[in-house]
């Protein structure tokens, strides 16, 4: 993605694609992608889980690998495009990096803190506030979030009955060796 014109919309389908490759690898689906002039600077998804590391979020991974790349910790005039609204740690993460405009599709009501539950990106008292556009591809990136959710839902749901299902097989099999030790006697 490197031509003009390039729209909110058009960056937050790569973040979402990002997402899914999140949830390939069993993560939340979240992506994140960082653009300076219209041009795509770094991505990040979720990779909590495989790295072992809770700050291991899509957005953190996002602006580590730009800071890299522009070798430098500001990231001015960039704009991030993340599938899910930023948690505290992220949105001071943007503050202090100087991002200059934050695009998010879904809101968090648990965590958010652009606008939710806590705005840190525009807290007056701050040094830096960012610009934000809320609910690019929103319900797309909500939606891919209720379905992950609920999919794991039925997984766990599942390992509990077969975890059930485990212990009575082992309990009839402990009831018979006790019953076959009685009639021994």
């Amino acid at each position: 993605m490197t031509t003009k014109n390039i729209t909110d919309e058009d960056w937050m389908r790569h973040a979402m694609q990002l997402a899914a490759k999140a949830e390939a690898a069993g993560e939340v689906p979240v992506g994140a992608v960082l653009v300076k002039d219209q041009q795509l600077i770094a991505e990040g998804w979720n990779q909590m889980i495989s790295l072992h590391d809770p700050s291991a979020h899509a957005e953190m991974q996002a602006v580590r690998s730009a800071g890299q790349l522009l070798q430098n910790y500001r990231l001015i005039d960039c704009t991030l495009y993340v599938t899910l609204e930023p948690c505290s740690m992220c949105a001071g993460m943007l503050v202090h990096s100087r991002v200059k405009r934050l695009v998010y599709g879904a809101s968090d009501y648990k965590t958010g803190a652009a606008g939710s539950i806590m705005d840190l990106v525009c807290h007056p008292q701050l040094n830096h506030q960012l610009e934000v556009t809320a609910g690019v591809l929103g319900e797309e990136c909500a939606a891919m979030l209720s379905a992950f959710f609920k999919k794991r839902r039925v997984q766990q749901k599942q390992l509990k009955q077969q975890a059930l299902l485990q212990v009575n097989v082992e309990n009839k099999s402990e009831n018979r060796d006790d019953d076959d030790a009685a009639s021994s006697y």
